[in-house]
């Protein structure tokens, strides 16, 4: 239901650009989140974007970041850029508010070296 992709291996400094396909449950009519698992920490969210086109992020990622999403292809986009060590994590896309009963999927992993 959920596929991220796009991870990898960047520098400090670089970027990345994620997708993420959706089924459409997921994805029509909801806001679409980009979430984040640091090793060794808490799943927390790191933008989200509604079926309009209305952002929100966190402030760690503020100025560096941008959410997008195709509606007609029911995917959600992530580009990163001036990516940092601390940008590390398994990177994941879901609903927002996520449903108890959602999966995550695999994830894609991002590591910033310094």
């Amino acid at each position: 239901q959920l596929q991220a992709s796009g991870g990898g291996l960047v520098r400090d400094g670089g970027s990345l650009k994620l997708s993420c396909a959706a089924s459409g449950s997921i994805f029509r009519g909801n806001i679409m989140g980009w979430y984040r698992q640091p090793p060794g920490k808490e799943r927390e969210l790191v933008a989200r974007i509604s079926s309009a086109g209305s952002t929100y992020y966190a402030d760690s990622v503020k100025g560096r970041f941008a959410i997008s999403r195709d509606n007609a292809k029911n995917t959600v986009y992530l580009q990163m850029d001036s990516l940092k060590p601390e940008d590390t994590a398994v990177y994941f896309c879901n609903r927002f508010p996520r449903r108890p009963f959602d999966s995550w999927g695999q994830g894609t992993q991002v590591t910033v070296s310094s």
